[in-house]
């Protein structure tokens, strides 16, 4: 571990307190909560780090380019996309015998509507909320505290690639550990992009496109 101040022990460890009451806690907030946790986690940063809570996250503006974000980002949520349909949901559904548990998105079949809010939430709270919880701040915290070895490395995203899978528990043990997975690999992505959080925030909300235009017509 770094020789760290206790500013930056105590406030990742109160932010993770409140992050954990705010998920588990007796006032579920659903969709809005990583909207919120993701506010907290600026300010936290913005404490943190003087007033710079952006960089200390990955948005690294010299990254913040057309071909990234409109190019490649979509190219390679479509790869994980194919990925996750034609290979991953069918191995581990093969292991575990049990489908992915997709109810939850049945009210979107057919409905335009509904499909163009559910865009907008899954930008909000999953593009933009999940990473900037999950990749810009967990795993950055991970590597604060833990280095940047292979070892650690290794162990950050195996870690927080379980939890991620976790918080997907509405979808079963099928639809945990998928996720889990394609956690893991926006994590690994994040880090070969050198901590990039704009990218994997495009990866992550077009993937969640794709995957909504599916349900919509009923490909699921």
């Amino acid at each position: 571990m770094k020789n760290l101040s206790l500013k930056q022990i105590v406030l990742p460890l109160l932010t993770l307190a409140i992050i954990c009451f705010l998920w588990f806690g007796p006032i579920q907030i659903n969709y809005v909560v990583n909207i919120i946790i993701s506010i907290l986690i600026i300010l936290a940063n913005y404490i943190e780090y003087n007033g710079k809570p952006f960089s200390a996250l990955g948005f690294q503006r010299e990254k913040f380019t057309l071909k990234n974000i409109l190019i490649l980002a979509p190219l390679v949520a479509m790869g994980l996309f194919i990925f996750y349909v034609f290979i991953l949901v069918p191995g581990i559904t093969t292991l575990t015998r049990a489908p992915i548990d997709y109810s939850s998105f049945d009210p979107l079949k057919g409905n335009l509507s509904a499909c163009l809010i559910a865009l907008v939430v899954v930008w909000a709270s999953a593009g933009f909320g999940e990473e900037i919880i999950f990749r810009g701040y967990f795993m950055r915290q991970f590597v604060k505290f833990f280095g940047e070895s292979k070892v650690s490395i290794v162990l950050n995203i195996i870690v927080l690639a379980c939890f991620f899978g976790f918080m997907h528990s509405y979808q079963g043990i099928t639809g945990q550990l998928v996720t889990g997975v394609v956690g893991a690999i926006l994590a690994l992505i994040f880090y070969l992009r050198k901590y990039d959080l704009w990218f994997v925030i495009a990866v992550h909300g077009f993937f969640d496109t794709i995957a909504i235009i599916c349900v919509y017509f009923g490909l699921t």
